[in-house]
This record gives structure tokens, sequence and C-alpha cells, in this order.
């Protein structure tokens, strides 16, 4: 019998041993009163049907296969099923246009490409342009290029696939935004995934009674490795689609959910409807409901100390993490440190920090500067890229580009970055995206992007515009005219004024946060 640590598909067929009847996913979708679930063995069983798929296919270790859906439990069975090939995972954010989608193609230069009916016009727009793929895959009615993910699965074997992996092959190519604007490609390995599993799981002590209520996109690190804590232990998960207060908290209730990771807009949302009365928590089945994280964002203490009014012995706990560390748990909270809220925490389970000058030499303690981590979540490199790995990745130790200080009891707090992204409800935007867009506007002589502070967002995407001498424009047509922009990169806050830049040709964006905001920090807790 294998290692069952020697990936994580591995883990997965052990829970299929161990608990092959009990429920292991279920996909609740309230806005149509649906709701599936598979147990275990169904799981691993289906997995490997997808991987002798791909198998058939001519996919083999070290491929690459384009993972382009939306959460559902089958997009963990095509992701388990990937893993079981040997090949790489290159899970792709939903709101992806045909363009981005190409560009991660152009780099990962996958051989399948696995996406949801809903994405089907994306694909299709770009397909002829994507010279290495051989197949597409559809869940749901496909196009007439690609094939049914539904009958393959009706007629492929469920043996497993005796592959040989360890734990220093690569297994997934996460793509991240980057500070060109373009997405920039993170290799993780297994060994990355294994101590995802292990870090979440020492955090918060899931055991095989718990039940995680997950909400946030599976393509993020940061929702599936939460996911990781509970199912290294064989716990039920429940993948809730929609994130309404009543939604979630049905969930909580109905499927006995005991632990939950919320991003800041949706705890306020729920303690919103709280306090108007809209919600009352005697209508729910809550008693086992023990633990509330939160990570993504910076987490405002007055959240915290509202919701704990609210749920006084709930346990609490704040995660942060990047892509590079494969996701949450890097450094966290710790559960417990109510009275250290507001600091990102200590180093998490098997991980180390320092705080380093711009030269690298470690800061006195209480002094601002880099925070670097090291651990087993440490990214292998980016991907085709070496010179940014080269600035990332130093004798071991990840430069996460925030700017932060640890107090006299060990606790980091955050208190500014050295990058300029905005993230805004757990989305990361890089301004040059925002700018560059902006720039394609006749009108426009030079535009920047900033970050506002927002009580429920975190962040929000402020913009300053420079018009050329003699035109006019409206913040109304400013907006009509960023309506081509996802959702979440579109500019919330607008001003008319001039873009201070140094005499590099940098803009001075502290400057420009400090007039437009009063404060010169990229964000503040």
């Amino acid at each position: 019998m294998p290692d069952i640590y020697t990936h994580i598909g591995e883990i997965l067929a052990r829970n299929a041993r161990m608990y092959p009847d009990d429920i292991a996913l279920v996909e609740r979708i309230p806005a149509e009163k649906k709701r599936f679930e598979i147990t275990w063995k169904q799981f691993d069983d289906k997995a490997n049907q997808f991987a002798n798929v791909l198998i058939q296919k001519g996919v083999k270790k070290g491929d690459r296969v384009v993972h382009f859906m939306m959460n559902s439990i089958d997009w963990l069975v095509t992701y388990f099923g990937i893993v079981r090939t040997g090949a790489w995972v290159v899970p792709l954010n939903f709101r992806f246009t045909a363009e981005d989608v190409k560009y991660c193609s152009d780099v990962a230069e996958p051989k399948v490409v696995v996406f949801d009916e809903e994405f089907a016009g994306r694909i299709t727009a770009i397909k002829d342009q994507l010279p290495t793929v051989s197949s597409y895959i559809c869940v749901g009615n496909p196009p007439a290029y690609a094939e049914s993910y539904s009958k393959f699965l009706e007629s492929a074997p469920a043996t497993p696939t005796n592959v040989e992996i360890s734990l220093t092959d690569e297994c997934g190519l996460y793509f991240t935004s980057g500070t060109t604007g373009q997405p920039k490609p993170i290799l993780l390995t297994h060994n990355n995934m294994l101590c995802a599993c292990i870090t979440e799981n020492a955090h918060h002590k899931q055991t095989k009674k718990d039940c995680f209520i997950l909400l946030p996109p599976l393509y993020h690190t940061g929702a599936k490795m939460h996911w990781f804590g509970s199912f290294i232990v064989g716990a039920k998960c429940v993948l809730l689609k929609g994130v309404s207060p009543e939604w979630t908290l049905d969930a909580i209730s109905e499927e006995g959910g005991t632990h939950i990771f919320l991003l800041v807009p949706w705890a306020q949302d729920i303690l919103l409807k709280i306090e108007s009365g809209e919600l009352k928590l005697s209508n729910y089945k809550i008693d086992q409901w023990r633990l509330m994280h939160i990570g993504a964002q910076p987490v405002p203490p007055s959240l915290i100390k509202h919701w704990k009014s609210y749920f006084p012995n709930m346990e609490y706990d704040t995660n942060f993490g990047l892509s590079e560390s494969t996701g949450p748990g890097c450094v966290h909270l710790g559960i417990g440190n109510e009275h250290k809220i507001g600091a990102i925490g200590i180093p998490g389970f098997n991980w180390e920090y320092k705080i380093v000058d711009e030269k690298g030499f470690p800061v006195k303690k209480g002094e601002p500067g880099e925070l670097c981590v090291r651990g087993n979540g440490v990214m292998r490199e980016y991907y085709k890229n070496p010179e940014a790995t080269a600035k990332t990745l130093i004798d071991g130790w990840l430069f996460t580009g925030d700017m932060a200080r640890a107090d006299e009891d060990g606790f980091i707090w955050l208190v500014d970055r050295k990058k300029d992204v905005i993230i805004t409800g757990g989305e990361n935007v890089f301004p040059v995206e925002v700018e560059d867009f902006l720039h394609t506007n006749p009108d426009i002589k030079d535009a920047a992007a900033i970050g506002l502070p927002d009580e429920r967002l975190g962040e929000i995407v402020a913009v300053v515009v420079e018009l050329k001498a003699g035109r006019t424009m409206t913040a109304e047509e400013l907006l009509k005219f960023c309506e081509p922009l996802p959702k979440y990169k579109r500019p919330r806050k607008i001003f008319f004024g001039e873009v201070p830049r140094n005499p590099t040709g940098k803009i001075e964006k502290p400057k420009l946060r400090k007039q437009y905001s009063g404060m010169e920090e990229a964000f503040k807790i």
C-alpha cells in the first residue's frame, strides 16, 4: 500500500477505504432549491474515472490540464482526476476573459482543457489559437468541438492509475495577477499541497465529525487549502453556491456546519441581517458551529467585536497567506488571541518568519520591514520567469512584498504594502491593469489607480484621472467606459486631477493616497 502522505490523491483514496459510505461532499444551490451529495467512495471512483479518461487522451505525468469551472462537486472530481495522472492542474479564475485564458494557456501549454458549459463562449473565442490543446472536455452540454464529461465517465473504468508520484513532483500551476498586468504563474508541488493540509488542520483541529461550509471560489488557493484541513481527516464539506446570509445560516443549520471561512463583507452582511431583525438566530441550529475564520483582506477589529457580541463562545482566527505560500496559514492570529485582533498573527504550524530591511538584513523588533516566510508551502518558482523567482525566493525565504512589524509579543502587524496591489473583497487588483485600460480612452492624458479604505471590502478601487487639454468627462461617462472591466476591478471612486510622477516616471501613490484619503498607507486597520 502506498504511503498515505505521498500526495493528496492518495489521501482521497485513504478516505474512500476508511469511510466509503460517509458523505464527502455536498453541493447546495439555494437559488434553484437543489442539493447533491457524494460519498467518499463515489468521489474516489469518479476521480479515478476522470484520470483514466485523461490518460486515454494521452495525458502523461508533467503535462498540463487547464481547469476552468465554477464551484461544484465536479470541480473537485476533475481536479483530483488530473492530479492522479501526474499532470499539473491549471485552475483558472472564473472571472478571466477569453484573452486571460489564452495568455495562461500560452504559458502553460496545456494538452487538455476542461471547462464548464457556461464558459464555452470564452473557450470558443480562442480555441483556434491554442496549438498545444488536443482535447476539450465540457461539463454540461458541449459545443461541437468538445466532448462530454458525463459521457466519458459513464464508460471509464474506476481502477486506480498507479502513476508513481512523489512529494517533490509538480502538482499545479496557479495564476495570480502580476505587476505587469498579466497573470503570474505560480508552480506548486505535491509537498506544498500536503503542507496546506497539515498546517490548516493543526490550526483549526478539524476531526472526522466536523463539517466545513465552503463559499469562496475553489480556483483560489485560499478556499481549497482551508478545506484541506477537513479533507485530511475525512470530514464532510458543503459547497455553498451563493453568499447570502440566509443561505449561509441555512447550510450551517441543515448540514451541521461546524466551521466556515468568510470574507469580511460576508461576515458584515450576516451581522447587519441579525441586527436588523431580518435573521433570528433562534430559527437556526447553530450550537455545533464552533469556528469562524477570516482572511484575504485586513480585518477591522470592530467587526470581530461585533461578531463576538452575537457569538460569544465561537472560536475565531485570522489567516494570512499568498498563492506563493500555497494559500493561507503561513501566518495566523491563532485561536484564543482575540486580544491581538488587527495583527495578522504569529507564524503558522511548521512556518517561520523574519522582517528585513531593503538590504535583506533583519530589522529590530518593532521596526517596519518586508515580511519574509519560510516553510514547506513555499512555491517552487514563478514558472518560466527566473528573474521574478530570483527576486522573490532567496535562500528558501519567500519575500512577500508586504511591509510589517513585530510587537513585543512576537505578533506580526502589516503596516503597508511594498507592492501596489489593491485587495478589494478578497480579490487582488493590480493598479496597472486598471491604468492600462484607462489609457485606451482618447480623452485621458494620465491615470492612476489606488486603494482607498472601505469598512466592508477592506479597500475599494479609486482612480485619479488627468484629462487632455480641452477635453471634458463626467464620472458617469468614465464608469460607462469601464464596463468592460470585471466588476471588482471597476473604480468605485473617481477623482479628476493631476497624476504626480517622480523623476523616474513612477506614479507617486503615497502622495495620491494622502491627498484623497488623508493617509499615505495602502490600507489601515
